[in-house]
């Protein structure tokens, strides 16, 4: 266990929604994945899962889907963030 995150959330799932938060650029599911040392597969899984909570949303561009952090997706990542910083 690399910190105590685990302790509190699934690590995979809190680092993507911090991720997005950190990065202001377009995201897409391959580099998010690499980002938080997952399978594109594994990433997809979350992601919709994410979708359904109304954490991210899609938008497609041709071929490719961005990866957007809603409203409430922000305040959870900021949440998470916030908790990061309190238990180190």
């Amino acid at each position: 266990m690399k910190d105590n995150l685990d302790i509190f959330f699934r690590r995979k799932p809190a680092m993507m929604l911090v991720s997005l938060r950190k990065n202001t650029r377009m995201r897409y599911g391959s580099v998010l994945a690499k980002e938080v040392d997952c399978t594109y597969s594994h990433a997809v899984k979350i992601l919709q899962t994410l979708e359904l909570l109304k954490l991210v949303e899609f938008e497609k561009k041709g071929r490719i889907k961005i990866i957007q952090l809603t409203k409430k997706g922000r305040e959870v990542a900021d949440a998470i963030e916030n908790i990061q910083k309190l238990i180190k």
